[in-house]
């Protein structure tokens, strides 16, 4: 069935129209070695393999080039923003990926119906499948990636390490064959010698991967990753290699054109990772030093020549505290974070792939790589943080990004230097079908100060709404002393956050924008009740503010039906008021009842979100995390002290599901003892299997559901027998 985009726009929200429209514009402006082209010579139209973000973002290169667009979605996706941004979509089948987007068969067909003469894949479905390059071929459809050889040879991490060795890169010690059982696990772990990485050879993206430290942990570890493994890629062999302990994560972006041209474009710092998901990207690196960097890119380009590479691609490697580097794996593909290379080096990756792919050879050479400037990129998903950063599905009720805020509201921030690439709007769905990602938010300065400033002001400015986020704690990230200094390794989440992340921790300084902020939110909305009654107030009203176990009295020296002048000029209002009997003066733009405070204390801004005014006091969002601060007058301050906190209810007795997805498997029958941390079941969500444990030395009394049953967040799967009390032992 062939949908043209033209008919699907009337659905479509304008405003997401006009602001990829402008980031349009803005994408173009950022390249030094791309023009707009009104005759191209490349093609006339081009598929795009994929959804969200990185399907939005090829379009927009397409348009610049005068391509026209082909979109693939599934059903669900009908009205998704790649599938309206397109020039025209085809629906290829029903939600699930292997029914859809991993459908070579119907993309082929989609490609002759439309007479879509490339396909770009993205990253991601069918990217790194050789078989999908090889039938496109067979039907005379050019694959906008590099050959099979290449993707077969650095596809299969076994494979890709011995041609590493062979082409003379440093590869890590380990066992170059594939793992089958669970007796060969624990020889080949021992063998090494502890920690190693157990990981698919089929893998990416942090899936199929785990650390083990002992033996129990490599069994567990393989068993995991192997059904990962199958589950993501459809193919489940495994290998075991020395793990590096506390390393920094570096990669290498390569370009070449098969023709014997080949070029590295500097290096990306992926350090900062959970679950070797990589969470926060920037270029270049603050450790490496220009000798260094030389030689990693000597070999890159090395490993790429020797698979005779064409487009652009990713050599991943490893480096220690004595700057000896190791590779890792190759990716030919283009990266999730490769906008940041774009932004110091001025090169369209996409469009330099699409010339690769029309059989053009490079323009550029290595002298003409700059390393102009430092861009960092923040990987914003549609996880709780709260929970252990499980996936969180819902509608974007609420949804604004920060380029669209920042042009209405904000001056600080140069909108050059803000991009982000997203694929959703305002009433998206995230799904459970597919990867949580949102958006990748990007920031870039003349130094890496200003770049993590950018990016800081951006987050705050950046609204989700209906679905939880890793806003805060990428926030969080980017106040950490040690991230700010540059001291990272793949490790730094585990070792600054071993017990998670709930919220900033807020500094007295930020209490105080948080307070005084709340202050003039709450005095705002007083004001414009008496403008609209047209009733004046001329006496002060105090108020108690509660934030966490602390009280702020707070007097106000303004009348309500005054709105002064603010001694910052960029601002639109001030108030003088005491907090706790102290003076405090703030300057401050907010209109009522909409979601961004703009404030300034001592000539430092700042931005803040209102998120919800609740009966008792307002929910905003500051430094990235949501607080509640209570406003009450003194009288029911004094009253709500004898007020009875509601009891909170007992979930020791039940198993339930941290997040939507499908049950794996069910490891306890009924009637049996358990013990803490003993595993349960698995569920699998966005193709990442979680491990459900006991909470508690218990025995099982009831189990819900079975192996295939797909639940929901907060969905029973177990109960168990109560505890005796002393009256009834």
């Amino acid at each position: 069935k062939l949908v043209t985009s033209n008919m699907l726009r009337s659905v479509f929200s304008k405003n997401q129209l006009f602001a990829n429209i402008k980031d349009l514009n803005k994408l173009s402006s950022c390249y030094a070695f791309s023009k707009n082209y009104s005759n191209n010579k490349y093609f006339d139209k081009i598929l795009i393999a994929n959804r969200g973000e990185i399907a939005c973002r090829a379009m927009k290169t397409c348009k610049k080039l005068n391509i026209k667009t082909v979109a693939i979605h599934s059903e669900v996706d009908s009205a998704a923003v790649h599938t309206l941004m397109a020039d025209e979509a085809v629906c290829v089948g029903p939600a699930p990926s292997n029914e859809s987007y991993l459908r070579i068969d119907r993309i082929i067909e989609a490609c002759k119906m439309t007479g879509a003469q490339a396909v770009f894949p993205g990253y991601g479905f069918l990217s790194e499948n050789p078989q999908f390059v090889k039938q496109l071929e067979e039907n005379d459809i050019k694959f906008i990636g590099p050959g099979t050889f290449a993707i077969t040879a650095m596809g299969d991490k076994i494979e890709s390490k011995k041609l590493a060795k062979e082409a003379g890169v440093n590869v890590i010690p380990g066992f170059l064959g594939e793992v089958k059982s669970d007796e060969e696990v624990l020889k080949i772990a021992n063998e090494i010698g502890y920690p190693v990485m157990i990981k698919a050879s089929a893998g990416g993206g942090g899936k199929g991967m785990r650390i083990a430290w002992n033996d129990k942990e490599a069994l567990e570890g393989f068993k995991l990753s192997k059904q990962e493994a199958s589950s993501s890629f459809g193919d489940d062999r495994m290998l075991i290699e020395k793990f590096i302990d506390n390393p920094r994560h570096i990669e290498i972006q390569v370009l070449a054109d098969g023709k014997g041209n080949t070029v590295y474009l500097n290096e990306r710092e992926c350090s900062i990772q959970r679950r070797n998901q990589k969470v926060l990207e920037e270029a270049p690196s603050s450790y490496i030093d220009e000798q260094t960097r030389e030689a990693m890119g000597i070999q890159a380009v090395a490993l790429a020549d020797a698979v005779q590479y064409k487009s652009a691609g990713t050599v991943e490697m490893l480096i220690d505290r004595n700057k000896d580097f190791y590779f890792l794996e190759m990716n030919t593909r283009l990266q999730v974070e490769h906008p940041v290379s774009e932004y110091i080096t001025g090169v369209d990756l996409v469009e330099q792939m699409i010339k690769v792919a029309s059989g053009e050879e490079l323009e550029l050479t290595q002298n003409d790589i700059p390393l102009n400037g430092w861009a960092m990129e923040a990987r914003v998903y549609a996880e709780d943080p709260q929970r252990n950063f499980l996936p969180s599905i819902g509608k974007l009720e609420r949804y604004i990004e920060p380029n669209q805020a920042l042009e209405e509201n904000y001056e600080d921030l140069n909108q050059d230097n803000i991009r982000c690439d997203s694929g959703v709007t305002q009433l998206s769905d995230i799904s459970v079908y597919y990867d949580p990602m949102i958006s990748k938010l990007i920031a870039y300065s003349d130094t890496r100060e200003g770049a993590i400033n950018e990016l800081a002001q951006a987050l705050d400015s950046y609204v989700i709404r209906g679905v939880k986020t890793n806003i805060g704690f990428i926030r969080d990230v980017l106040e950490h002393p040690r991230y700010i200094s540059g001291d990272i390794s793949t490790k730094f989440i585990e070792e600054e956050y071993p017990d998670g992340f709930q919220r900033h921790l807020l500094t007295g300084r930020e209490k105080k924008e948080l307070i005084a902020g709340v202050a003039a939110i709450h005095y705002s909305h007083i004001r414009r009740k008496y403008s609209v009654s047209e009733q004046d107030f001329e006496e002060d009203v105090p108020l108690i503010l509660t934030y966490g176990d602390k009280q702020y009295e707070i007097g106000i020296e303004n009348n309500y039906g005054e709105q002064p002048e603010p001694t910052d000029e960029e601002f639109e209002t001030e108030i003088k008021m005491h907090i706790n009997g102290r003076k405090v003066s703030i300057d401050y733009t907010y209109e009522p009842y909409q979601e961004y405070f703009y404030g300034s204390l001592s000539k430092k801004h700042y931005i803040m979100q209102l998120v919800e005014e609740q009966y008792n006091g307002y929910l905003v969002q500051h430094v990235g995390s949501e607080f509640f601060v209570k406003v009450e007058s003194p009288a029911a301050n004094l009253y709500s002290q004898f007020m009875k906190e509601k009891k909170s209810v007992d979930l020791t007795n039940v198993l339930q599901s941290p997040m939507p997805g499908k049950i794996i498997s069910i490891d306890v029958e009924e009637g049996e003892a358990i013990n803490v941390g003993q595993e349960v079941a698995v569920v699998e969500a966005m193709k990442m299997q979680n491990v459900l444990r006991a909470p508690k030395d218990t025995i099982v009394k009831n189990i819900l559901v079975k192996p295939g049953d797909d639940v929901s967040v907060k969905q029973t799967i177990m109960e168990f027998e109560p505890e005796k009390t002393q009256s009834e032992e």
